[in-house]
């Protein structure tokens, strides 16, 4: 064997060790244009032509609950493909508008149906745990035109995690069942559990099988006519054809009403107001109504549904905006937080939810994520977004209701997670088929020490301290609402300790940054890393090491003009295609930004911002996607793109409101009943930002802030009740 062929084949047998997990991908999610519906438990992930499986293995399908009830939906027209006109989620985020036109199409030679003749609309959304279809014809001919439409389908009902990458040794049985109109696929699961696939058609075929249904379609001159397709996959009766309207009527009204009542955006930028209108669609189609309230689900594909640390840090940049979200957030992760041990599931009494599926794999426990709560973060962050809450709202019955569950937590965050005793928050995962990492830095390979070397656990993560730290700060405000004045003073005190002991391990002075972590001999993971910035976001930094850490993340190895990256150039493990070492996350920045704007730094913030503006101007719809590569800057062209990033993430989509309140130093406070605007500051592509329905308690104002140079000024449009708004410099 040559050098050169012991070479590949050692690079080949490393390739197979791969992390728990993994998501593995032979196609890149932005390689074509997907489109993307999520209602409820149910989303879809289409290719531009509205199709669905026609690459061959990709994340494109019809999901419920953690399992692909479509793997394949292809349109034909005599047994080709339609041409392509245009394609585009609607701006609301309810439906999938594909325009097409039929191609030529040739009998021996002769053309007998010339290509654009018809036209050719499909609609697509979700409702209820269905999808909805409709295709539509018209004849622009002044002739009649006759074809055969095709509509192929199939179901293969892999588990998520399957399509994922992951392989299974053993699965349940399909079977089919045919009626004149109607097919259904029925998977009978390892699990016991049966999963149903209902497609209904109108009118009736021409032909129906296991796998096509064929129409003949005959138009006059300038006629119309439209087929229906549903699919039923969440449980009860199939959906009738004939709903297809009031569905798509239904589903419209149940988005405005989750809507109604939140603040929205307008501002002198047309792109901005773009972005967050898209934004704003895509947080309310990510929010499930479960029984406790509203959560966001973290993303589609990989991550639809709930996630503890997602749902908290999205519910605390849409805090300013709708205050519901926090509500549903806590009372649903209150009610799934962890009551005793299950090492299988990382859980220990009082812990936090880091992942719940409901898929076949996850009910049989071949991935450990039914109830999984390996996250040390999401605790603590639990504490912070209730006091949060509490100062946005003034909520006090709803506090009490879930202070068992807050104090249930922060015992959590003094006896499991800190088992040694050493006043910092640790994690070790008690299952190897968990995640490695617990941070929200969670790949296999993102702590590590300078030399590369991987950091070997109980691992204390930077940005872990400094939530802990805030949890304890809103925790005594809490118990000071509620009358427990001697523990508030308890929490106060442990939290000035605990930010000592941070000062003094983590500082690195001459990276000018706190170090990423501290291993289990308590060693410094001396990595240039943007989890410093988190430190800001929670207020544990001293003021003159805050400004130092943003001269950092700022600097050039950390900020590639498009951002922050995740992980300094220059550093070991530095790959700006990676997921965590190098890339550049939209909400990871948002909160480096409201560190900024904690601490003074306005125009720090301002430059996160209009990196981040800039960078979603290039990206299909103006959506923000979960992370992007962390090259950097290069002109007449846009950030490039992380091959399997979500996209919309639900952190992403709340980043841009998150970037606003950084900059204008927006302050809300119930006690108060003000909103405050300190030290407010615009980046250069806004002249002005107007603000309608910025609500405390009953009372709520329009406010419109305008940008003269380096200065702001406010005008307050309206106001309702009784509500202070303030300029304060």
């Amino acid at each position: 064997m040559t050098e050169h062929a012991r070479h590949v084949e050692s690079a080949y047998e490393a390739a197979i060790e791969l992390p728990e997990h993994y998501i593995e991908t032979a196609t890149s999610l932005v390689q074509s244009e997907l489109r993307v519906l999520k209602h409820g438990d149910a989303f879809a992930v289409f290719d531009e032509f509205g199709d669905i499986g026609v690459a061959g293995a990709s994340a494109q399908g019809l999901y419920f609950n953690d399992t692909r009830h479509l793997s394949s939906l292809q349109l034909l027209i005599e047994g080709m493909r339609p041409l392509l006109l245009g394609s585009v989620v609607q701006d609301d985020n309810v439906a999938l508008s594909v325009d097409l036109a039929n191609p030529d199409v040739s009998v021996e030679g002769a053309i007998v149906l010339p290509r654009d003749s018809v036209f050719i609309e499909r609609t697509a959304f979700l409702w209820r745990g269905a999808l909805y279809q409709r295709i539509g014809f018209r004849n622009f001919e002044g002739a009649r035109r006759q074809f055969r439409i095709d509509i192929r389908y199939g179901a293969d009902f892999r588990d998520l995690f399957e399509v994922r990458g992951a392989t299974r040794a053993r699965r349940g049985r399909l079977l089919r069942k045919r009626a004149p109109s109607e097919i259904s696929f029925v998977y009978e699961g390892l699990d016991q559990i049966a999963r149903e696939s209902v497609l209904r058609f109108q009118p009736q075929p021409a032909a129906l099988d296991g796998g096509q249904a064929s129409f003949a379609v005959d138009l006059g001159p300038f006629e119309r006519s439209s087929i229906f397709v549903s699919v039923g996959c969440g449980g009860g009766a199939p959906p009738e054809i004939s709903d297809f309207q009031r569905a798509l009527r239904d589903r419209r009204r149940a988005i405005r009403a989750k809507t109604a009542a939140i603040a929205t955006v307008e501002s002198s930028n047309d792109l901005f107001n773009e972005m967050c209108r898209r934004s704003t669609a895509d947080l309310y189609m990510l929010m499930s109504r479960t029984p406790h309230g509203l959560y966001p689900y973290a993303g589609i594909p990989w991550y639809s549904t709930p996630f503890g640390r997602d749902g908290i840090i999205t519910a605390m940049m849409m805090l300013w905006l709708d205050p519901a979200v926090a509500r549903g957030v806590l009372s649903y992760l209150a009610a799934t937080q962890a009551q005793g041990f299950d090492p299988e599931a990382d859980a220990e009494p009082g812990k936090i939810l880091h992942e719940t599926r409901a898929g076949e794999m996850a009910r049989l426990g071949e991935v450990p994520f039914r109830l999984y709560y390996g996250a040390v973060d999401a605790t603590p962050l639990f504490v912070m977004l209730a006091g949060m809450y509490f100062e946005r709202t003034g909520d006090l019955a709803f506090i009490r209701s879930i202070w068992p569950n807050v104090r249930a937590a922060l015992a959590w965050i003094d006896e499991f997670g800190d088992r040694d005793g050493d006043g910092f928050v640790e994690y070790r995962r008690e299952t190897e088929r968990g995640l490695a990492n617990q941070g929200w830095k969670d790949s296999h390979d993102s702590i590590f020490h300078a030399d590369g070397a991987l950091a070997e656990g109980p691992i204390a993560l930077c940005e872990v301290q400094a939530y802990v730290y805030g949890a304890k700060t809103r925790a005594a405000d809490l118990a000071s609402a509620l009358g427990d004045d001697a523990g508030a003073e308890r929490l106060r005190g442990e939290a000035r300790t605990l930010r000592e002991a941070f000062e003094a391990r983590f500082w690195q002075e001459d990276l000018g940054l706190y170090a990423l972590a501290l291993d289990g001999v308590k060693k410094p993971c001396r990595v240039r890393a943007s989890n410093a910035g988190h430190a800001l976001f929670a207020g544990i930094a001293t003021p003159e090491r805050a400004q130092t850490v943003a001269r950092t993340l700022l600097g050039r190895s950390f900020f590639s003009g498009w951002g922050i990256r995740t992980l300094a150039a220059g550093e070991t493990r530095y790959n700006p295609i990676s997921y965590h070492n190098g890339s550049v996350w939209p909400h990871d920045n948002a909160l480096i930004a409201l560190g900024f704007s904690r601490y003074g730094l306005g125009r720090e913030a301002a430059q996160v911002f209009s990196a981040m503006f800039e960078a979603g101007t290039y990206q299909d719809l103006r959506r923000l996607p979960e992370l992007f590569c962390g090259f950097s800057r290069k002109p007449h062209r846009g950030p490039t793109a992380y091959p399997v990033a979500c996209a919309p993430q639900a952190w992403a989509a709340a980043t841009p409101f998150a970037l606003l309140q950084a900059t204008l130093g927006l302050r809300l406070s119930c006690e108060e009943r003000s909103a405050r605007f300190v030290d407010p500051l615009m980046p250069e592509f806004l002249d002005w930002v107007t603000l309608t329905r910025v609500t405390v308690g009953d009372a709520q104002a329009k406010v419109c802030a305008h940008r003269r140079d380096d200065d702001v000024t406010l005008s307050l449009l309206e106001r309702k009740g009784e509500l202070k708004v303030m300029l304060l410099k």
